[in-house]
């Protein structure tokens, strides 16, 4: 009900900004939980006077999870990594970090959790974000069966570092690089998304204890996601396709590096296509609508252009 109050750990990341303005539009409080909140201070003008609360909280330190999980009717975890950085490992932040926090909000006795994962999520998976991400979804599960998990494809929005990587990638090269040219994504949108969490928080009854994969409308190859990229960025880069045995060698020479396009963790996920199972719950079943990306993504590609928002495509 309006006026509930929910912990989003990971409140001020891509996901998270989204969650605490829906959570803020529909009358909730909402407790942002982040390892620097003066980080998050861009949040405060998401909801009104005192709506919106921002406190210290570190996945990695059970004392500072308990804090912020007390109190709250509902907690959500979105925090997670894309690659790995010193003692910000897959293992201590998806899956440990997961425990602790389901943990604490048990102990807390919240009504609602929901544990962000992804699809692929695999405890025999060659890929440590896939094997931890399972491994939350599992320490999730012991501490609160009720808990509703979402397994979201590639989400995509004005922050994202999925298309925009890409169509960074195609400005600086004279060619498109193309790994694992057919596997396939169903690219979803970051509002859909939020949209599902606070569906799943505020009807803990129907949906907990439930898995739920998160998909757009449509599937697309990465080869047909770096084309329509580079389209609408009007950028003229012919494609070219990269071994696996290549890529795999860039990785391990360059995925250590900030900013590299691609680590050896990420290569072995571009593997497997990340499309929601026929046979799972989606998106509708948490009464959101997928937004297609080509109702969004032409909003901010335009950037890439190369005179912005002065190019012009052609009827």
């Amino acid at each position: 009900m309006a006026g509930d109050l929910y912990t989003v750990f990971g409140g001020s990341g891509f996901i998270g900004r989204y969650v605490v303005q829906q959570l803020a539009a529909r009358g909730h409080r909402v407790r942002v939980a982040v390892r620097n909140p003066n980080l998050a201070l861009f949040l405060k003008p998401s909801g009104a006077v005192g709506q919106i609360q921002l406190v210290q909280a570190n996945v990695r330190n059970a004392e500072s999870v308990a804090r912020a999980v007390a109190g709250a009717d509902g907690v959500v975890n979105l925090v997670g990594l894309l690659a790995e950085s010193g003692h910000q490992t897959f293992k201590d932040v998806q899956a440990e970090g997961a425990a602790t926090v389901a943990r604490a909000a048990a102990a807390a006795g919240v009504r609602a959790f929901v544990q962000m994962s992804a699809i692929g999520a695999d405890a025999a998976s060659p890929a440590r974000y896939a094997r931890t991400k399972a491994e939350a979804e599992a320490a999730v599960r012991a501490a609160l069966p009720q808990a509703t998990i979402l397994r979201p494809s590639v989400v995509f929005g004005p922050e994202d570092d999925f298309i925009n990587r890409f169509a960074r990638l195609a400005r600086m090269l004279p060619v498109m690089p193309v790994v694992a040219g057919d596997t396939r994504f169903q690219p979803v949108y970051v509002a859909d998304v939020a949209a599902a969490v606070v569906s799943a928080l505020e009807a803990p009854a129907e949906v907990g204890g439930h898995v739920f994969e998160l998909g757009g409308p449509r599937t697309y190859t990465m080869r047909d996601l770096l084309a329509y990229i580079l389209d609408e960025a009007m950028l003229d880069r012919p494609l070219v396709e990269v071994p696996m045995a290549a890529a795999g060698l860039l990785a391990s020479l360059t995925g250590w590096l900030p900013g590299a396009p691609l680590t050896s963790d990420q290569l072995l996920m571009l593997a497997r296509d990340n499309v929601v199972s026929p046979t799972s719950a989606d998106l509708r079943a948490l009464g959101v609508s997928p937004t297609p990306l080509e109702a969004i993504a032409p909003s901010y590609l335009v950037q890439y252009r190369p005179k912005g928002r002065f190019s012009t495509k052609a009827a």
